[in-house]
């Protein structure tokens, strides 16, 4: 009866605790990435991109005192000798206002909207082996939850399909992968639309079209960095009962957790799950936690440049595979796969090939280090008739 009541007093506890975090004050600001152009204009080295900030606050404005822009090459160094200049109209779709290396102060209102329309101009041509940018935006908010400094990342890439490797992986006898290596691939890439240029000449009707769920993830701009977390005491209590390798053994790793469900969720579930380890039945943390548990991937858990960032899994799988199937007329999964032979279908358009992709994809064709192939094709004479 005592350790009911204390179990009871601890819950209570938990539950008060998730409340204070639900309501304190926090930035509800929010950055995505549209519409990327780069290349030569009138001989001047360009890239133009738009960046949309959101207020999803329904009562509180915020502001936003201070932004820049930094540039790094992926996989390139001496990129410090390239001089640019920063123009950005911002536009709050009444009015624009034309800034140039400098930022001024912005207000945005509640459930308000801008638009920074932005161009980066180089004094000199890039090099032909900088194939890759990196594109930090460092933005201060400051509003009823004081000052808060976050960074958001962006991949600029040339946005070229045609550049493409097919690499065959023969499976097994009479199944076959074809691995397609792809550009380096960012929030600016169209999910459908990136799948749909790299395969639609390539496809055959029995084909089933397979992608990671990281780099699906990564496209939809489910990554941020650990600057943007506000860790607390309980992520760095939570995270210490994880093994050293876990993406939630760090205190940014478990505070992107406890922002998804709750302190509250997250130690029962480690609580019931250690019941069930002592009794050798391992993995019921991840099952009471919820599939968001085990697809976040920490720092240094993906192919750089996201190795800086943290990387959460994909919105809607589902509906994605629903409808790239529509538009390629083949079957389509979501899969998150391991060198271990760990095999894990998020979602697919049609459920008679799970089984198919359980057995065929043990062996990684597709691998988790740096080869850039997140798409395969398995393709096989007799394939259809196991599905």
């Amino acid at each position: 009866m005592i350790l009911i009541n204390i179990l009871f007093i601890v819950i209570i506890v938990l539950i008060i605790i998730d409340i204070y975090l639900l309501i304190k004050p926090k930035s509800k600001l929010e950055m995505i990435g549209k519409n990327l152009l780069v290349g030569i204009y009138d001989g001047v080295q360009l890239i133009d991109f738009e960046l949309e900030i959101t207020n999803k606050s329904n009562k509180k404005e915020t502001m936003i005192p201070n932004l820049n822009f930094v540039l790094d090459a992926v996989h390139q160094e001496n990129f410090d000798k390239y001089e640019y200049e920063t123009e950005i109209i911002i536009d709050d779709y009444s009015k624009k206002k034309y800034l140039r290396n400098y930022w001024e102060t912005i207000i945005l209102r509640a459930k308000s909207k801008i638009l920074l329309r932005v161009k980066i101009k180089f004094k000199d041509k890039l090099s032909e082996n900088i194939n890759f940018l990196w594109l930090k935006v460092n933005w201060e908010n400051y509003g009823d939850f004081g000052l808060v400094k976050k960074q958001n990342c962006f991949l600029i890439n040339k946005q070229d399909y045609k550049e493409r490797e097919l690499i065959d992986i023969q499976l097994n006898e009479r199944i076959k992968a074809i691995a397609i290596k792809t550009d380096l691939l960012g929030s600016f890439n169209d999910p459908i639309m990136t799948v749909v240029n790299y395969c639609e000449d390539i496809i055959q009707n029995e084909d089933i079209l397979v992608i990671g769920e990281t780099p699906l993830a990564i496209m939809q701009g489910r990554y941020l960095s650990p600057i943007n977390l506000q860790f607390t005491i309980f992520s760095k209590i939570l995270c210490y009962f994880f093994h050293p390798t876990s993406s939630l053994a760090t205190a940014c790793g478990m505070q992107l957790l406890i922002n998804k469900i709750g302190v509250t969720r997250i130690s029962l579930s480690l609580l019931i799950g250690f019941i069930f380890k002592c009794f050798g039945i391992k993995g019921v943390f991840y099952i009471l936690a919820g599939e968001e548990s085990s697809l976040i991937d920490d720092i240094s858990g993906t192919t750089p440049p996201y190795d800086k960032t943290i990387v959460m899994g994909p919105k809607n799988p589902m509906k994605f595979c629903n409808e790239l199937s529509k538009k390629l007329k083949i079957n389509i999964a979501v899969v998150d796969v391991n060198d271990l032979g760990g095999v894990k279908i998020l979602a697919c358009s049609k459920k008679s090939i799970a089984n198919v992709l359980q057995k065929v994809l043990v062996s990684n064709p597709a691998g988790n280090d740096d080869q850039r192939t997140p798409i395969l094709l398995i393709r096989g004479e007799k394939i259809k008739e196991k599905i």
